[in-house]
């Protein structure tokens, strides 16, 4: 159990799994989402969120996961970035990412207006500011076509999986 300072998380990844994910962070959307990352990342994924507002159990979650991938992202070997770009029905998505000292997130895709799962919030750009301050990473997130809201989302986290696989994979040359 650890402290995310939105509450109490539990969290287990193994970067080296077979994509099974139990995720209870409250907000069914997101737990979907995340299922999907750890499906496509290959990680074996296992995070339950303290109840809470769901701000709350959006940063938990994501500082959680975040701060468990940033020791696979920098371990002796590992590659440090990736990159995807991927579909979800009518959405296609492009994520890069590197470890960086200063974290940061670049995107074009605005959510802020709309409603998934009830919730009135970017589930996405909150979701990864988060996860990028705690993994120290840099990301950026390329709406390439989508306007469907569920499946930009599903692009979106999808294509982040792909790309955390890759960093968290050993290095196979030079940069």
């Amino acid at each position: 159990m650890a402290a995310t300072g939105q509450g109490r998380t539990n969290v287990r990844v193994n970067v080296a799994g077979a994509g099974s994910a139990s995720v209870e962070t409250g907000i069914s959307v997101l737990d979907h989402l995340l299922a999907l990352l750890a499906a496509y990342a290959s990680f074996d994924l296992a995070l339950e969120v303290e109840p809470g507002s769901a701000d709350a159990e959006i940063v938990g979650a994501a500082r959680a996961l975040g701060a468990s991938l940033s020791g696979p992202l920098r371990a002796d070997g590992a590659r440090g970035y990736g990159s995807a770009v991927l579909p979800a029905d009518e959405a296609l998505a492009h994520v890069v990412l590197e470890t960086s000292e200063r974290p940061a997130v670049f995107s074009n895709v605005d959510l802020s207006q709309a409603r998934v799962g009830g919730l009135a919030t970017d589930v996405a750009a909150r979701f990864l500011d988060q996860l990028t301050e705690s993994a120290g990473l840099v990301v950026h997130v390329r709406l390439i076509e989508g306007s469907e809201t569920q499946h930009v989302l599903e692009a979106i986290f999808k294509t982040l999986g792909v790309a955390l696989a890759s960093a968290c994979a050993p290095r196979t040359g030079a940069p």
